[in-house]
């Protein structure tokens, strides 16, 4: 999925990669806000259905486009990326109080990912990871343990979930030769879409009715996730890994969360403790301390 060698750089990053990597962050951050905002109008399984099936209309031409020993990892790809993952992220955000604890639990997927490249790929890991793995678990049970979240723990459970499903798919897109990162993308959307809709058909009630009473905002809120989140910086942050090594990339990539907190608060009115406050600022150093220390793995997302 990464040019191997990150070809154009030069140690230094050109002036129109400063603005996407700005461009990345800020529409990654907002994007917490937009779900938000959705779920609040549509049940989340139907959502996510509707995002994952303009992806897959908007690249249908792209779909065929995968190399013939690659079609099982790309399915499973789409089946622990796009059905698991954004199904149980959304479902969580659905049901969590703010979508500041959910912004900074999705980023457990960095730990998650190491660990599963200790376990399954048989990578070695030393000491400063370890501390980063520990202190970014350890920031996330501190925003658990916090009073304010006591109400949700299952949406923050869920979100944790996500991220595991996330780190699953990193693994396997490890794995992955010639598939680009639209055919990918057209893959996932042919696989969740439709089955997120049967689930939402299965599990959820009245769509009918929410998507007729659904206003503006909602049906903003999936294009935004559909073409801002999955097509635009996920295209931005493909070119940032052809270009440059992922030492450099992944870290910045760090603003996203803190960008979804700042978004929270201020659009949405999320509560913001203390005890959130620390944890949240323990999850992201670990998490960069691992990123800083991991030159293969952190960099394997789409």
């Amino acid at each position: 999925m990464v040019a191997p060698s990150a070809r154009c750089y030069r140690g230094g990053m050109a002036p129109i990669d400063i603005f996407l990597v700005l461009v990345v962050n800020v529409v990654w951050g907002f994007n917490f806000v937009a779900a938000k905002l959705g779920v609040n109008e549509l049940p989340p399984m139907l959502l996510t259905g509707l995002r994952f099936s303009l992806i897959a209309v908007l690249l249908a031409p792209l779909i065929p486009r995968v190399p013939r020993d690659q079609w099982r990892p790309v399915l499973w790809v789409a089946v622990t990326a796009g059905l698991m993952h954004f199904g149980l992220l959304f479902i969580g955000i659905d049901r969590v109080g703010d979508i500041s604890s959910a912004a900074v639990a999705i980023q457990l997927n960095i730990p998650f990912v190491t660990i599963l490249g200790v376990a399954v790929l048989k990578e070695t890991i030393r000491w400063r990871r370890i501390a980063g793995i520990v202190l970014s678990f350890a920031g996330v049970a501190v925003i658990g343990f916090d009073p304010h979240v006591f109400n949700y723990l299952d949406g923050l459970f869920l979100c944790v979930s996500a991220a595991f499903s996330m780190a699953v798919a990193m693994i396997i897109m490890r794995r992955l030769r010639g598939v680009g990162v639209f055919a990918l993308q057209a893959w996932m959307g042919l696989v969740t879409g439709p089955s997120m809709l049967l689930l939402s058909f299965l599990f959820e009630a009245e769509q009918g009715a929410a998507m007729a009473e659904a206003s503006a905002i909602g049906w903003a809120a999936v294009l935004y996730t559909a073409l801002g989140s999955s097509l635009v910086a996920h295209a931005a942050n493909y070119r940032l890994l052809q270009r440059y090594p992922v030492t450099l990339t992944a870290p910045m990539m760090l603003l996203a969360p803190v960008l979804g907190i700042m978004f929270g608060v201020t659009l949405l009115g999320d509560a913001l403790t203390p005890r959130m406050i620390v944890g949240s600022a323990m999850t992201l150093t670990g998490v960069a301390i691992i990123m800083l220390r991991e030159r293969k793995i952190a960099g394997t997302a789409p």
